[in-house]
């Protein structure tokens, strides 16, 4: 009697699978597949598409490429993060955080290991060239400018551009022709305009950064650590236009050429006030900024990244909720200190009155 009922389940199961508008598959393996697929392409499941998948389970979903990382993120609390585990998430060969304004060092992984700084040590060749150029000085092209290689606005040999252009060019776009331009104009060569800004950048307090070119690209014997990084910034914060040029993450040149910002950290990283980022295959990823919050101000600079964005964000995050620790702290500690002087001159501890009786005394001898 049994073997007749198994055949019966048998039929039954294949007369329903035979049915018209019955899938062959699987929800479960349609959704792994589909699952798979995004990661290939994105490396987690976006938000969109999970919903597109769960209002309809076999309808064709319309997935956003956007890349996450121009989204802006939402700060979060930072306070979950210790030392040691910002350590372990970033993949930065050094990294600072100080505070901006008393220069307290918030974190510190290898401040002090020299390396190639790559593009951010263009904010000296900016800076120099604010302070040295008008506006509308032309800076006329040379061959050597011309023919640099990219990052880069093809600048034309021999015909000349207004300063402010190349300045911005070298600030937002991180063009290596407008720097080499610049310095030529400023020194003559690029050579002794690299002279300058080691000069400068020692006279800001930089003492371990050595500049041999204008543009960052790599040169035996270029150098440049996080902790300098971090003071030359601060150093250039200080000038308005340098400031102002910062925090622009686009501007159109006179000859209607826009020009726009590598820092992405403008549009993604709450605060932000401006930064610089850097690139060679020798320095690989480099960035220096400063970033504001709730009259909190820090300079973040990292070397040697393999994640800079990411980077950039943990130490951000970690930064900000270490500051508003140590501002809960402080304001318990002075809570605590004035109830103490409270309770030392209040008129219910007669011993308290008799002492301050005793000390005016004193002071009138």
């Amino acid at each position: 009697m049994t073997i007749p009922v198994r055949k019966l389940l048998v039929l039954l199961f294949l007369f329903f699978f035979s049915l018209p508008g019955v899938p062959a598959y699987s929800q479960s393996s349609s959704s792994q597949s589909f699952s798979k697929v995004l990661k290939s392409i994105h490396k987690s499941l976006p938000a969109d598409a999970a919903q597109s998948r769960s209002a309809g389970r076999h309808q064709r979903s319309i997935v956003n490429l956007t890349d996450d990382s121009d989204i802006k993120r939402k700060p979060r609390n930072g306070s979950n993060l210790s030392a040691q585990s910002v350590r372990r998430k970033i993949s930065s060969r050094s990294a600072l955080v100080i505070d901006s304004e008393t220069g307290d060092i918030v974190y510190a992984q290898a401040p002090d290991v020299a390396a190639q700084p790559a593009s951010t040590i263009k904010i000296i060749t900016g800076l120099l060239a604010l302070q040295s150029l008008e506006k509308t000085d032309l800076v006329k092209t040379s061959r050597k400018a011309a023919e640099m290689p990219r990052s880069k606005i093809y600048l034309k040999r021999g015909k000349s551009y207004p300063a402010d252009d190349l300045i911005n060019a070298v600030l937002l776009s991180s063009a290596n022709d407008a720097s080499v331009a610049l310095a030529e104009k400023i020194a003559g060569s690029e050579r002794i305009f690299a002279k300058l800004m080691t000069y400068k950048a020692k006279i800001w307090g930089a003492r371990n950064t050595v500049c041999k070119t204008a543009t960052g690209l790599t040169v035996r014997g270029q150098k440049s650590t996080v902790r300098d990084l971090a003071v030359i910034f601060n150093k250039a914060m200080e000038n308005e236009e340098f400031a102002r040029k910062m925090a622009t993450s686009k501007v159109r040149t006179k000859d209607g050429k826009m020009l726009r910002t590598h820092n992405r950290a403008l549009w993604t990283v709450d605060g932000t006030e401006g930064g610089k980022t850097g690139y060679t295959n020798a320095a690989r990823q480099t960035y220096v900024g400063k970033f504001s919050r709730d009259g909190i101000e820090l300079t973040v600079a990292i070397m040697g990244s393999e994640t800079m964005w990411d980077d950039i964000y943990t130490l951000v995050e970690y930064g900000f909720a270490k500051k508003i620790e140590e501002g809960a702290v402080f304001a318990q500690d002075s809570s605590d200190h004035d109830s103490v002087l409270t309770d030392m001159t209040s008129p219910k501890q007669g011993y308290s009155l008799q002492v301050i009786s005793e000390i005016n005394k004193i002071s009138h001898l």
